[in-house]
């Protein structure tokens, strides 16, 4: 199949799909005109490296663990895939520390920029009467 039949089948846009050819996640083969044509297996192919970028990998990850996939973000044992994997749940569980850090800060942000002013009177500073 050509490249803009598999974009058509796995909703990847074309330049993506070269992108994922340049980066070894995929391979076609090029006709006598140039054309790259891919086979059925690449439809998977292009699928599992979805599911795993859904699942946080980069793709200098998921080009070690796709020989491993079999359908979407899932892996059967593969030598060096579970070391792998636990290492970018670690990068990821840092990430989720430092989001929430970053959230906390926004919304203390938010919630003091929002607060109305408090009258002087309020602050604890005397008004004189009049």
């Amino acid at each position: 199949m050509l490249i803009g039949e598999l974009s058509r089948r796995t909703g990847v846009s074309e330049r993506l799909l070269r992108y994922y050819e340049r980066t070894g996640l995929i391979d076609s083969r090029r006709r006598a005109n140039g054309y790259r044509e891919y086979d059925e297996r690449t439809v998977e192919a292009v699928r599992s490296v979805r599911g795993l970028l859904a699942a946080g990998l980069p793709t200098r990850l998921i080009r070690q663990v796709l020989p491993c996939a079999l359908d979407g973000a899932e892996l059967r044992p593969c030598p060096g895939v579970l070391a792998t994997l636990r290492e970018q749940l670690d990068v990821l569980d840092r990430r989720a520390v430092e989001l929430e850090s970053a959230r906390s800060l926004l919304r203390r942000t938010i919630a003091a920029t929002e607060a109305p002013a408090a009258p002087p009177a309020a602050a604890g500073v005397r008004v004189p009467a009049p």
